[in-house]
């Protein structure tokens, strides 16, 4: 399975929040139980470090089990400190050996004007 494309807003200085639900070819959530999860934000594909880096296990990613669904949340001091206009990307489920990239894409930064 590729993984689908994805272009997302990050509002500057605003808790991003996203909801979304993996879910098979016939339209039935994925039990994604026992699952962990791992977004990262860069500036390019090539950047060495990331701008935002969130997991399952950090509580940045909250993994909904037999539903399937997958609530991301970047903190408002994060979006904070991104300086750029555009950057890159991708959602990744872990199963044991298993690395699903389930989404990826443009992150498009809404500049901030109220500081």
């Amino acid at each position: 399975m590729a993984a689908g494309l994805y272009d997302i807003t990050i509002e500057q200085g605003a808790t991003f929040q996203m909801n979304l639900t993996w879910k098979d070819s016939t339209g039935s959530p994925v039990n994604i139980t026992g699952y962990t999860a791992r977004m990262q934000v860069r500036e390019n594909y090539e950047a060495e470090d990331p701008l935002v880096s969130l997991t399952s296990s950090g509580g940045d990613i909250v993994l909904g089990g037999a539903l399937g669904t997958i609530a991301i949340t970047i903190a408002a001091s994060a979006t904070q400190i991104l300086q750029l206009d555009e950057a890159v990307y991708d959602l990744e489920l872990v199963n044991g050996a298993t690395v699903t990239r389930l989404i990826q894409g443009k992150a498009i930064i809404s500049r901030e004007v109220t500081r």
